[in-house]
């Protein structure tokens, strides 16, 4: 108890002096300290604001120069992709052209067909090897070739229309991001200290994979814009092309049924001039044929004239010949008859060999008739032949092929 109560101890004047200068010194000191700190932090903040400054001022140039970047590439990607489009659609039209080339050559062909199955129909000697039938040959062969070839030109043009659409997808889609990667670096652009909504961001900073290097994202629109520039020129190529085919396999055909029609009609001619000629040896052998029948006719009744006066006097002489008695009288009449009959018998031998001579001429004349009428029955049917064949190729067949149309498409 006597401890609690107890003074504390006391220090001199001496002490009291050391320790109030000890103090000031140390405040001093602190405030040195103190202002040291401050004017290092000043010049931190100074130089740390004019870095962050400049840092975000390259940032923000750098940003503006990659939105130029961004326009300028989109201007490029944006012109071949019209470019592209629009030769997709020129190029449609030709396809649409090539298609109804290809439908207008179907129905020439199936004439050119018919009218080689009209023409075996022909008979005779008619059924021949002729100009006509080579050239139809040749035209269905020109048909075919020009089909075969417009086919390929269509595939090759589908499939031209599709690298082309295929090109103009790459251009969207890297159009497409390109606009999407405008709006955020406009957005980032436009981004300031004070705008309200900045806010951090927690693994910003972190670079995955999914980074591409800025010769990358040059490269990978110029690729784009290459292809582009690949098949628009292909695609101008084929239209040349398919404009070249289509005049060309036109002037073919047009040339080609051409010829078959002069060699239709020069067939025609000829078959006409032949039947007419028929008919003008028929017209002969008919008049002829009449003459013969005239002259058989004529011949059998000489023959039947030259045996009458013959019979006539030997009856008379015979029947004479049968008088009874005195009355059989070597009269003036019996002396005729006998004087006749001797006339006769001499010139028996004459009428026999005018005779021998009349029958073997009718002999000949029935053989000539029956000549005659044979090639009449021939000349008939050549005729009629060739009556078939005019309608065969100037009815059947000409007449089909005028309705023949080959357009220039």
């Amino acid at each position: 108890m006597d401890r609690l109560l107890q003074a504390p101890p006391k220090f001199n004047p001496s002490e009291w002096h050391v320790a109030n200068k000890m103090q000031c010194a140390s405040t001093e000191s602190q405030k040195s300290s103190s202002e040291r700190m401050i004017a290092e932090s000043q010049r931190l903040v100074d130089e740390i604001e004019k870095t962050t400054q400049k840092t975000q001022s390259d940032v923000n140039k750098k940003i503006e120069q990659r939105l130029e970047e961004i326009k300028f590439w989109r201007q490029e990607l944006d012109s071949k992709l019209e470019q592209i489009v629009n030769e997709t659609e020129v190029l449609l039209t030709f396809k649409t052209r090539l298609e109804k080339a290809l439908e207008s050559c179907k129905e020439p062909l199936v004439i050119a067909q018919k009218c080689l199955l009209y023409r075996q129909r022909r008979v005779g000697i008619d059924l021949v090897h002729d100009e006509v039938e080579q050239e139809l040959v040749k035209e269905v062969e020109v048909f075919q070739g020009v089909i075969a070839l417009l086919e390929r030109t269509l595939e090759q043009t589908n499939e031209q229309i599709r690298l082309n659409r295929s090109a103009k997808y790459n251009l969207e889609m890297d159009l497409k991001d390109k606009f999407t990667a405008l709006m955020i670096d406009s957005y980032c652009a436009s981004l300031t200290n004070n705008t309200p909504d900045v806010k951090y961001a927690d693994n910003t900073v972190k670079i995955d994979g999914n980074f591409v290097s800025p010769e990358d994202w040059i490269d990978f629109s110029n690729i784009n814009v290459e292809k582009a520039d690949k098949q628009r020129n292909n695609s101008l190529a084929l239209r040349a092309l398919i404009d070249s085919i289509l005049s060309q396999t036109v002037n073919d055909m047009h040339k080609q049924r051409e010829m078959v029609n002069v060699a239709f009609r020069n067939r025609v001619k000829e078959v006409k001039d032949a039947k007419h000629k028929l008919e003008t040896l028929l017209a002969v052998v008919m008049d002829e044929t009449a003459l013969q029948e005239k002259n058989i006719a004529a011949l059998k009744k000489a023959i039947a004239d030259k045996e009458g006066p013959v019979k006539v006097a030997q009856t008379r002489l015979e029947a004479r010949n049968r008088r009874p008695n005195v009355e059989l009288c070597y009269d003036t009449v019996q002396y005729r008859l006998i004087s006749e009959v001797q006339e006769m018998t001499n010139n028996i031998q004459r009428q026999v060999e005018m005779m021998k001579k009349l029958k073997d001429t009718l002999a000949q004349a029935e053989t000539e008739l029956k000549g005659l009428s044979r090639r009449q029955l021939s000349l008939e049917e050549e005729i009629q032949v060739k009556a078939n064949t005019l309608y065969i190729d100037e009815v059947l067949c000409m007449q089909m092929r005028e309705s023949v149309c080959i357009n220039n498409f």
